[in-house]
């Protein structure tokens, strides 16, 4: 077991820490290329996911609900803990709710539970990234305009891929392939830009970075393990949760909270050591849902 989560957990850390080397040294600019990750290749990932003939939306709605359970509850936990530590909510509560379910979280499912895993993860991937650039974009200005969200490429290839699964429209396979063929670029891409990203990232709050590394993996496992036994699942997507509970805090947090001066510090602090931190919380994560996970690749949603 030991062996098989090293096996999953090595190419994640050593493409991002690649990223973390060749940030510090070379210092190069990604703006260019994460803008074309978001607007392009994470909506090709999105389409070529929802848009297969084998993705059924039914499938997946008790995931999705449970999701946003799972995000949605961690909202009052955080906001209970800053209270009782004496930090503003705004610093706390959003890496608490917003995890790394992009960088990390859909190229850990992949190498995790296979190929298959892709579209459940996808689908926990915009839950969270809906929630966040709405509510999440609310928590820290509520002067921002909702209505915004419905630019963002990604939230629009949802309901792109979800129309032609619904409809049953069978993209020419060309296409199809084309479109996955740019979806894959992104995975690798994030991971990469997620060690860049760190370079930036400054530890000016230790304590708090350590209690955020902490939270944000347990409070979210136990979170999944109670959404779990509220709604039923399949088991791959029981154990693509648990997983997800342990992610930790995105680094959009980061970007948001220097966007909105919301301590941009403490919750670059929070991100780096939360980041570092997942190498043992993710391995707890994998250890406990990778044996509840005993159907074969491909059986079932």
């Amino acid at each position: 077991m030991l062996i098989r989560i090293v096996s999953i957990l090595f190419p994640l850390f050593a493409i991002a820490a690649l990223g973390f080397f060749v940030g510090r040294h070379m210092k190069p600019d990604l703006t260019h290329a994460n803008k074309l990750n978001m607007d392009v290749f994470v909506p090709a990932l999105v389409i070529g996911a929802l848009a297969s003939k084998s993705f059924q939306i039914t499938n997946f709605l008790p995931l999705a609900a449970a999701t946003l359970l799972v995000v949605l509850a961690s909202g009052p936990v955080a906001w209970g803990v800053a209270r009782a530590i004496g930090v503003d909510a705004r610093t706390l509560v959003p890496p608490m709710m917003f995890n790394n379910c992009g960088n990390l979280g859909l190229p850990l499912a992949v190498l995790a539970f296979g190929d298959s895993a892709l579209a459940p993860a996808v689908v926990m991937f915009m839950v969270s990234n809906l929630l966040h650039f709405s509510f999440g974009a609310w928590l820290l200005d509520h002067n921002v305009r909702l209505r915004d969200v419905w630019k963002i490429p990604s939230v629009w290839a949802t309901f792109v891929g979800l129309g032609i699964g619904l409809l049953g429209i069978e993209i020419w396979p060309p296409l199809m392939h084309a479109i996955r063929m740019l979806g894959d670029i992104c995975i690798p891409l994030m991971l990469f830009s997620l060690g860049v990203r760190l370079t930036d990232s400054r530890i000016s709050e230790i304590r708090l970075g350590l209690i955020g590394a902490a939270l944000r993996p347990l409070m979210g496992m136990a979170l999944a393990w109670l959404a779990i036994l509220v709604i039923e699942l399949p088991p791959r997507q029981e154990a693509l949760l648990l997983v997800f509970g342990a992610l930790p805090p995105a680094v959009l947090n980061y970007i948001f909270a220097e966007r909105y001066a919301q301590e941009p510090e403490k919750v670059a602090s929070m991100v780096l050591i939360g980041n570092v931190a997942s190498l043992l919380f993710l391995s707890v994560a994998l250890a406990v849902a990778l044996p509840e996970f005993t159907n074969p690749p491909g059986a079932m949603p």
